[in-house]
Parts: C-alpha cells; structure tokens; sequence
C-alpha cells in the first residue's frame, strides 16, 4: 500500500490512483485463481477427480476409474490434529437443504442406526456404549436420550431382528465378537443381559465391526478387518483365554494361527450365530454394511491399504458376491501386484473382483447408507450416502466430508460420486470433524455423526415433508 500512497501524491487524482491500485489488486487476484476451479454440478474425471479438500464444496461429481491408477510413488504421513469445533461453524451441504445439530459433546459416536419407529441408536466406542435418540419427525430436536447398553467391546455396527416393522432383538457388532439384547419397540434401555452370538474374533489394528441381515433374515453378516496393513506383521495373540491352541478347537471356522486368519473378509452366520462361513475374502478393511433396497444386494465400503503413494490405490464401494475374491493382500484393484509380496499368490492372478465404485486414496471411507426417503428431490432416491473419515498419509488433505454415489434406474451403480456435505477441515493442519455414521431416518431425514468434535447431525430439503429453509 505504500506505493499507492506515493500516486496519491505523485498525479493529484487520489480517486484515480485509487481505481488504478484496485484494478491491479484485481488483476492479480484473477491472475492467482486458477481458472478450472471447481464449480457445483462439474464432473470432474480421472486425475482431475484427486484433489484435496480446499476444492471440496457441495455439488461437485467426481469419476475415477480402475484405469486411472497412477504409478507408485512416495508415501507422505501427514497426521491431522483434531480442534475444537469453531463457534457456529457447521457443516456444508447442496442449495435447498438445511444442516441442524442434534447432539454435541459425545465422547465418539460412530455408527448410527435408525429402529423401526424412528429411534435413532449410535453406538460411541469410546465410552462403549449404546444410545438411544427420540427425535420426532419434523424436528433435530431430540425428546429423550438414553443409555441401551453398557460395559461393551469397542461397539460399532448395529441391526435390528427380524426385519421389519416389529424386530425382537437388538444386534450389536463389538471389535471381538457380535451380541444381542432382547427388544421390543420403543425399549429406550437394554431390559436383559446380552446374549454372545459370534465370539472370540481378533481385534488388533481394524477393529471396528459391522453387521447387517439378509432381506430374508436368515443370513447376519459381520465384517472383519485385516489385522495388518499388508498382511506382513502377523503375530500370534497370546490374549485369547485359553490360548491359541483352545481357541483354534472353539471354533466353527477351523485353526487360526495369525491375526490374518478369517480377518480382511466379509463373514455370514445364522442369526443365532451358527452355521458360521467365510462369504467373501479380500476386503481389506470393509468397513460399513448395507442392504441396497432395489437389488437385496449386500454392499460395503472399504478401506484400501496404505504406504504406497499419496492417490495409491483407490478407496472402492461394491456390492459383494458370495465366494468373491477382492485382492487383499496380494493384489489391488484388480490385477495390480502388491510390490511388498515378492513370492506372492501368482495363482489369483486374474481371479480378483473391482468394486463398483472408485474413491479417491486415503479418504478413509467409514459407512454406507441407501437413500429410499421421500424428504429429498427424487433423483436422490437409490442413491446412498458414504462418510469419509480423512486422510492421515497423504500430502495433500483429503476425505473429510459426506459424498452421494449416484446409481441409475435400474439400481447399478454409474461409478460417480458427488461431495454432499463438507466444511469440516479448518486449515491444512487441523479439522473439527470427521465423519462416520449415516443413516436415513423414518421421515427421510439424513443423520451424520462425526467423532473429532463428538457430534450428530440432521438434513433436510426445503421441499420436504420434514421441512426447512436453506
């Protein structure tokens, strides 16, 4: 600015001096932006789809395909520190909807499940509890909480059984093993003990657990993550009651000698927990389940491994097949080869299924909730919603926020994803949020949770039966 006070001086025209020095700040500002700066309803493809979260808003498509894979390359750990959240900072979502806090000040809430007659249960794994929020229809304002259960194991995922409109039992997936308490609706607390369904599974490194029923109800499945990042440091889990050698004779599933034994798959039970069998393999940490509503498929969101370059490999949403094979360890996103497998599973070659749906590396992909409500505009309905924890190694910050995967009319998935709900990342070095549960309420609401600050979220449309202004 001490120029332009010199040409204040200089021409005896502060006004033009002025106009001139603002026409030059301009100018620079415009010269400084880029020009293909990311606009809401751009498709962005390949390459161009990584980005970071300073190019984040509502609105925005990405496409990635298997193809764009990039080569290997460094690996860089950039850990995030997690601040308080600002004053009235919340999070962003597209024109026409309205985001309302619920609940703040949780210890970490995760998954959220939404009972039959609209009770919301969110299981926090740190306190290892279970609650239970009654938020009427038309409002984010909750009239009861409650604590279902307490003293569990790291709890994460949650279904209700039988499906449908009257389930009997409450099913909640612990690191090490899956329980159920006895329910009927509107129980805001646990009226007995719970009752051990599947026991004795490892929870070192991905512990969080979840669980989902067949449309039919005679199938719950469980996932499990790998107990290792490349399937290079296993190691025996001299924890176990009993030892290795009682556990290995306990179990329907045959010996388990390592913590990689049944882990990094998807596993299938009768109800009451027997018949146990491996139904797909590979997963390497599928983090959330679901049912998609048109096709009965079972579908899952997982988390790719790390340590092998900044946008390597991709992040994927699928549906899973029975007996399907999606890589873990030995390869990736198809026929690509883990490089830190030298001997290897040549064998598998070729054998390996790709996901339906590319997510950019390292988003750290949590939950997957279809949307079958009538609140949204009616292109929403069939696609699903997937929350993106953020990344922790990778140079450029990413994840971070709520993405839509668009499906189309005969319920397959299209491959693109569009950002939903941002603004939780404050500077290149810190965040408030980070996203984990999602679930679409009774009165086809949309509720998040996210763990960094502890709190739980509402959104609806403006042109909703719910109601609410942008």
């Amino acid at each position: 600015m001490a120029s332009g006070t010199g040409l204040h001086s200089k021409n005896g025209f502060p006004w033009l001096a002025r106009a001139a020095a603002f026409g030059a700040l301009l100018a620079g500002a415009l010269a400084l932006a880029p020009a293909d700066q990311p606009r809401p309803g751009q498709l962005l493809k390949g390459k161009d789809a990584f980005g970071d979260w300073k190019e984040d808003q509502p609105g925005i498509r990405r496409l990635i395909r298997p193809e764009d894979l990039p080569s290997k390359g460094p690996s860089v750990p950039n850990q995030v520190k997690v601040v308080p959240r600002p004053p009235d900072a919340k999070p962003r979502v597209p024109a026409g909807f309205t985001v309302e806090l619920v609940a703040e000040g949780l210890p970490g809430p995760r998954v959220i499940r939404p009972a039959p007659n609209g009770d919301l249960f969110v299981a926090d794994s740190k306190s290892n509890t279970v609650r239970v929020y009654r938020v009427p229809a038309g409002t984010a304002k909750p009239t009861q909480t409650s604590t279902f259960a307490k003293d569990l194991h790291q709890p994460y995922g949650i279904a209700f059984y039988p499906p449908g409109a009257d389930p009997q039992w409450v099913y909640v997936a612990n690191s090490d093993g899956a329980v159920r308490f006895a329910y009927k609706s509107g129980d805001l607390q646990a009226t007995g003990a719970p009752e051990k369904i599947v026991q004795r599974i490892p929870w070192t490194h991905h512990w969080t657990r979840d669980i989902v029923f067949a449309p039919d109800g005679k199938k719950m499945y469980y996932s499990v993550g790998s107990g290792s990042n490349v399937a290079q440091d296993m190691f025996p889990q001299p924890h176990l009651d009993g030892g290795l050698e009682a556990w290995a004779k306990s179990e329907p599933l045959g010996a388990a000698w390592d913590t990689e034994e049944r882990r990094a798959a998807v596993l299938s039970f009768d109800p009451d927990g027997m018949n146990g069998e491996i139904y797909a393999t590979g997963l390497r940490n599928c983090d959330g389940l679901a049912i998609q509503p048109r096709t009965n498929q079972l579908w899952c969101v997982v988390q790719e491994r790390d340590d092998l370059g900044d946008d390597l490999p991709f992040e994927y949403a699928t549906h899973v097949t029975k007996g399907a094979f999606y890589g873990w360890p030995w390869f990736y996103i198809g026929n690509h080869k883990d490089p830190r497998h030298e001997i290897g599973r040549p064998d598998l070659s070729g054998k390996v299924t790709v996901g339906d749906v590319m997510i950019q590396a390292h988003s750290s992909v949590m939950q997957i909730a279809f949307y079958d409500g009538d609140d949204f505009p009616a292109d929403y309905k069939g696609s699903a919603f997937v929350t993106l924890h953020g990344s922790w190694n990778r140079l450029h910050r990413t994840g971070y926020k709520v993405v839509r995967l668009l499906f189309d009319g005969n319920g397959q998935a299209t491959g693109e994803y569009e950002d939903f709900m941002t603004g939780f990342v404050v500077s290149d070095k810190t965040v408030w949020g980070r996203p984990v549960g999602v679930a679409v309420a009774k009165d086809g609401s949309l509720f998040v949770t996210e763990d960094g600050s502890g709190t739980i979220w509402r959104v609806t449309h403006a042109g909703g039966a719910a109601g609410g202004t942008h």
